[in-house]
């Protein structure tokens, strides 16, 4: 009897975590209106504001320059570039000081002393030394669109937001079965759920691409150096206190990324990233949150480790007991409710990919759709192994910063020009 009600209430949770992610994947697409609104609308021709854009690097030498010289092709006139290097990491500061020599008047380089680097330590390290109204933060290897500067500075002006997270896309998704994945996991994620945080008050910013002003970023008293997920943070601290957010997408100014070059360094950035969110739950931070829908929604977002850390554990269980032991139809019928959403959510991974291929002029190809369908087992054993990892390492304090490698995948065959879509 225990075992019924057991499976019985396993699998109508999971029935309805399914549900609910799936619902919130599908936000951006309600409608033809809600789709259009996820826009940057276009700008005025008008300037108002200087711009901070700050690029972490470390060992980054192989991808930096491509990064700053795509910067400094940015139509927007006022604006500079601070790349914040190592003492210890003499390879990216050279191409970092190189870059500074051609460019004086637009790059400069802030040198991280602390003996323990990780990303936050180093933002906070250039923080004092931003001139600008606003502060952009772009990863080394990013890919930035010209116009996203002057299609930023009109949101903010034209919205009075406080923070504007653009787009950010992984692009090389024929690299392995995993890059597929993982590049649709991010075009859902930009594309449609951050929308529907930023509507409902609470967002957990993305980590690049990611505008404040800088008035704001200094009274909150930047990056949390400690935490492993500084840009949900930052986002749900300022959240908190009520600060607006908009975010936009328009895959002609996403920033265009590379996915992680193995499993390893995949399931070791997703651990990161999951002992983050379980540190930012447990700092308390939004518990100020105005409304009772708001916490639950925080309360939700931040304890996904823990819920992808239990699915990893008892989706097999569940599904063993089902198959092999003797119990009621009913109840065997119900351990098979999860199956439906997953069903489903194939589905609408396939309309997706379709979407992402057309969005960014990419050919998708038939095999690329079976390793879709056939991927997604294993890379939902793969996320729920990086939480329950998180899960152990937040349990023994171990919070050490797992570095990300990059090698400019996304770099290495011309990516062709997205299809034009018509602003609002």
């Amino acid at each position: 009897m225990f075992a019924s009600v057991f499976i019985s209430a396993v699998s109508l949770a999971l029935f309805g975590m399914a549900a609910f992610t799936l619902w919130w994947q599908m936000h951006a697409w309600r409608t033809p209106e809600t789709l259009a609104a996820t826009r940057f609308t276009r700008p005025d021709g008008e300037a108002g504001l200087a711009f901070s854009l700050l690029v972490p690097a470390r060992h980054e030498q192989a991808v930096l320059a491509h990064t700053i010289d795509r910067l400094l092709e940015s139509t927007h006139r006022d604006y500079e570039i601070i790349v914040i290097v190592g003492h210890d990491d003499p390879e990216t500061a050279e191409v970092a000081e190189r870059a500074a020599r051609r460019n004086p008047d637009r790059v400069r380089v802030v040198t991280d002393h602390h003996e323990a680097k990780n990303k936050p330590k180093a933002l906070n390290t250039a923080l004092p030394h931003c001139r600008g109204d606003v502060v952009g933060v772009f990863d080394a290897e990013d890919q930035v669109h010209p116009a996203l500067l002057a299609h930023v500075d009109h949101a903010f002006r034209s919205t009075g937001a406080d923070v504007v997270q653009g787009g950010v896309q992984l692009i090389n998704f024929h690299s392995s079965w995993y890059s597929l994945r993982n590049c649709l996991e991010y075009f859902f994620w930009f594309r449609s759920r951050l929308h529907l945080h930023a509507e409902k008050g609470f967002i957990p910013l993305g980590g690049n691409t990611v505008f404040v002003r800088t008035n704001v970023l200094r009274e909150a008293g930047g990056w949390d150096q400690n935490c492993l997920a500084e840009d949900c943070d930052l986002g749900v601290r300022l959240s908190s206190v009520g600060k607006k957010v908009v975010v936009a997408y328009d895959s002609d100014m996403v920033t265009r990324e590379e996915t992680p070059g193995s499993l390893v360094s995949l399931l070791k950035q997703r651990t990161r990233w999951n002992q983050g969110f379980l540190q930012v739950y447990r700092k308390g931070d939004w518990r100020q949150l105005a409304t009772a829908g708001q916490r639950l929604l925080a309360r939700y977002t931040l304890m996904t480790p823990f819920m992808q850390a239990f699915t990893g554990v008892i989706i097999p269980l569940n599904v063993f007991i089902a198959l092999f032991l003797d119990v009621p139809v009913g109840i065997a019928i119900i351990t098979f409710l999860p199956l439906i959403t997953a069903m489903v959510t194939f589905v609408f991974e396939i309309v997706g990919l379709h979407d992402f291929g057309k969005q960014y002029g990419l050919r998708v190809r038939f095999v690329h759709y079976l390793k879709l369908i056939a991927g997604g087992p294993f890379y939902q054993l793969l996320l729920a192994g990086a939480a329950i990892r998180a899960v152990w390492r937040e349990q023994r304090g171990r919070n050490e910063w797992e570095l990300t490698s990059h090698v400019g995948a996304h770099l290495s065959h011309e990516t062709p020009k997205p299809r034009e879509e018509v602003h609002q």
